[in-house]
Parts: structure tokens; C-alpha cells; sequence
């Protein structure tokens, strides 16, 4: 296979910068690279050490994951020499497993909040050789992009493989592709051999399964027989059993026969715990004042928060200097205005208003009372801080004599903010959920 190919799909699992600074820029070298080794040239030392410690355990992955062939990879600048013989010692010592799991996704590296406390808990409970396949069987797990959905997914996996389980994990894309080459070959036995013949099947973005009657029937009778068999099963999905599209209705009973648990999007304390917790497996040094910024001026996928703490500590690196709080808003700021561009002021309206139960017209009427006023302020804090809009526009758009009105309305709101830290918090949830309803 192509390795560009093999590339390409990290794009899922990185943000737009970071997989072009640091993986589109690398080279394959033919020369040196084997069925089991892949060698990549970097343009400078920096980026080669970078790249290795960050990205070579990904890369490996998804080589193995759309191959089937396990490859240490290194990571190397233009004259580094490769050292063959080491190489297939390491390879010989990794330990053996009877599917491709990320290592690092496990129940200790995933950080629990209110956000995802009942899928948490419900994985965990099974993932024990006395409970696996008997207390909760199937687990569909649902929620937006970048949630964590796949991490819980694969810490169950991992868990699991300690046990001396077998255990397959497929995405919905891997189930079909195999289908369809075990069918082309007449190797189908092969296929069930795989799939059936599990302790835990592990499947990711089912919605994806395909809209064929051949692909859903055939795991339809994967499905009944491995559960027949106190196999366990888990899914994940965008959305849940019943409102998924394409797919038939006897799977969307089966689906729903077991535990439904959903993934929200964080709250702002655990964002922040997030943030915290990658920056230590990453070893990224951030202070509290840049993780907060991160927390509120991004959004809730977590790939993409952990892209831009990458790009962060490169920097840092780059100018052996700490990340401050200037230094992050300029880094980020184009990120925030593209995710600006997408947020109208119309958006932060019908939020607001849901939030405190009252009409857009009450927000953009001349009426005095302090319940109106503050929430009129809200929204003028959120608009300024969220969209591209100009003061003086926004004094245009709530009828308001000239932008001084507006700079005195965020004043004010900034004022509130040292004395009254519980409407801190709500504009915070606020601005969370706008800034999620931009992504949707």
C-alpha cells in the first residue's frame, strides 16, 4: 500500500496544522524501510526526535491497522544510518496481541467527569473476566466527534487483552473492506473465523456499516452469535440506535437490547483536567492561565485540543521559551477566527434565550429590568468574544446610540465578573455551547 495513504489517515485523528508541520513534510526511505521497518527522513533533528516520540507509535498503528503487518518505525534525519539488526530485536519483543489496539488509550489515561461518567463506568465494570459478555451485553456508546468515544472503545480492549481475552476491534469501514476482500476471494471462512471466534467485538463509527442487505445480514449473524456465545459486545456511534439512518431495524433492536450510554461534551472543569492530563503524557509544560484560554477558546474535540498542544510545546521548543498567555493567543488566533466565522450572532441569541427561558425581542427591547439588562450584556460579551463583529456593528444590531454602549456593557459584565464567579462559570457553559454548535 501506498504509504502517503497510510498518512492520510492520521488526518482524522490530528488537527489541519499539525499533521501539516510535522507529518506531511516527512519522506519515506525506500532504501532502508522493510516489510517490518519503516524509515522516515525529516527535514531537520528537532522535528525528527519531535515527530518520533509523538507520532511514530501512530504511524505503526494505522500501518498495521490497514495492512495487517506489524513495522517498528523510526523517524530520522537525511544521514542518520538505521541499525536493521536492532530494529527486528524490538519488533521481536513486542508483545503479540490478537488485534490492533492504540496502547495508550486506557482506562487510567481517560479523565471521567459528568460529561461521560455512565459510559465510563459501564465499560469499566465489564471489562472483568467474571462480568465480560453476562452484565451489560451489547454497550452502545454515542455522542459527537472527538469526545472519547474511541478511547473508551479501546481502554476496554486493552483491559480486556491483559485478561488473556481475544479481542477485535474493526471500525464499521474495517468490517465492510473485509467483507467485501473475504467475499471477492472465497475465503469467507477466514472472515468468520476472525470475527465470530472472539471474546470481545469491539466496534467503532458503526453507523458507517453500509447500506448493503449483504453487509448488515452478515452482522446481523456475527452479532447474534458471538452474544449467543457470552461474547461481549461494544459499539460506538454519532448517534443513537434509533436515529440511525440506513440502517435495518432488526440491528437497531439488537443495538438498543442492552446499555445505551451517551458522551456530552465536556464541562469547563473537565476540559481543563483534559488539557492537564495530555499535557503530562505528552510532556507539555502549559501554565494554568494558557490551559484555562485553551479550555474556553476551543471547542470540545479533544483531537483537536490535543493538536494544538502540540503545535504549543513545538513552539515552546522551537524558541526554548515557556508558553505564555500572549504567546498562545497569537499562536491560536487563527484558529479562532475561523471558528469565529462560523458563529452569528443569531447563534448566540437562540442559546442564551433557551438558557434563561426568554425571547430574542426581550433581548434587543429597550426594557430596563436587571434580570434583561444582564442577560442583554451576556450576549453582547459572548458576540464581541465569538464572532468577527465590530463593536460599532453591534451597537447597530441592538439599536444601541454607538459602540461607547457597548464597550460600557462589556465593562460592566467584566465588572460582575470579580464579584459574582458563579456567572463566570454560566457565561463559560455558554460560550462551550456555542462554540459546539459551531462544529455541529
Amino acid at each position: 500500500m501506498d504509504i502517503n495513504k497510510i498518512l492520510d489517515f492520521l488526518k482524522k485523528e490530528l488537527s489541519e496544522n499539525e499533521y501539516e508541520n510535522y507529518i506531511l513534510p516527512l519522506r519515506l526511505n525506500e532504501k532502508q524501510s522493510k516489510a517490518d521497518l519503516l524509515v522516515f527522513n525529516a527535514s531537520n533533528e528537532f522535528l525528527a526526535k519531535f515527530t518520533q516520540t509523538k507520532y511514530a507509535q501512530k504511524i505503526s498503528y494505522f500501518y498495521e491497522v490497514q495492512t495487517g503487518n506489524k513495522a517498528k518505525v523510526i523517524i530520522q534525519t537525511q544521514n542518520t544510518k538505521t541499525h536493521s539488526k536492532a530494529s527486528k530485536i524490538d519488533i521481536m519483543q513486542i508483545k503479540t496481541q490478537s488485534t490492533i489496539l492504540n496502547p495508550s488509550f486506557t482506562f487510567d489515561s481517560f479523565v471521567v467527569g459528568d460529561s461521560n461518567e455512565y459510559a465510563y463506568a459501564t465499560c469499566k465494570a465489564v471489562a472483568n473476566k467474571d462480568k465480560l459478555g453476562k452484565l451489560y451485553n451489547p454497550i452502545f456508546i454515542y455522542g459527537a466527534t472527538g469526545l472519547g468515544k474511541t478511547h473508551l472503545l479501546q481502554a476496554v480492549g486493552n483491559a480486556c487483552l491483559e485478561l488473556g481475552k481475544k479481542v477485535i476491534y474493526a471500525t464499521s469501514a474495517n468490517f465492510v473492506n473485509d467483507f467485501t476482500s473475504h467475499l471477492s476471494n472465497k475465503t469467507m471462512e477466514k472472515f468468520h473465523e476472525k470475527y465470530r471466534n472472539c471474546d470481545v467485538l469491539l466496534i467503532d463509527d458503526v453507523q458507517f456499516l453500509g447500506k448493503t442487505d449483504k453487509i448488515q445480514e452478515e452482522f446481523f449473524f456475527t452479532f447474534n452469535e458471538i452474544k449467543d456465545k457470552l461474547g461481549q459486545i461494544i459499539m460506538t456511534s454519532d448517534n443513537p440506535p434509533n436515529m440511525l439512518k440506513g440502517i435495518t431495524e432488526r440491528l437497531k433492536s439488537r443495538f438498543a437490547n442492552g446499555i445505551i450510554a451517551d458522551i456530552t461534551p465536556p464541562e469547563l472543569d473537565t476540559k481543563m483536567t483534559i488539557i492537564r492530563k495530555k499535557c503530562e503524557f505528552n510532556e507539555v509544560n502549559l501554565n494554568n492561565e494558557v490551559i484555562n484560554y485553551i479550555a474556553t477558546s476551543m471547542g470540545d474535540n479533544i483531537r483537536e485540543i490535543e493538536g494544538m498542544i502540540t503545535n504549543l510545546n513545538a513552539y515552546s521548543r522551537l524558541i526554548n521559551q515557556e508558553i505564555t498567555l500572549d504567546i498562545a493567543k497569537s499562536l491560536m488566533k487563527d484558529h479562532i477566527k475561523e471558528k469565529k466565522e462560523n458563529i452569528t450572532i443569531e447563534d448566540i441569541l437562540d442559546i442564551v434565550c433557551k438558557e434563561f427561558n426568554i425571547k430574542p425581542s426581550d433581548i434587543k427591547s429597550n426594557r430596563k429590568t436587571k434580570n434583561i439588562v444582564t442577560i442583554r450584556r451576556i450576549v453582547i460579551f459572548l458576540a464581541r468574544e465569538l464572532t468577527t463583529m465590530s463593536m460599532p456593528q453591534l451597537a447597530m444590531f441592538f439599536e444601541m446610540k454607538d459602540h461607547t454602549a457597548i464597550s460600557h456593557n462589556i465593562k460592566k459584565i467584566n465588572e460582575l465578573f470579580l464579584e459574582n464567579l458563579e456567572l463566570k462559570n454560566k457565561i463559560e457553559e455558554l460560550k462551550n455551547k456555542i462554540l459546539t454548535k459551531s462544529q455541529s
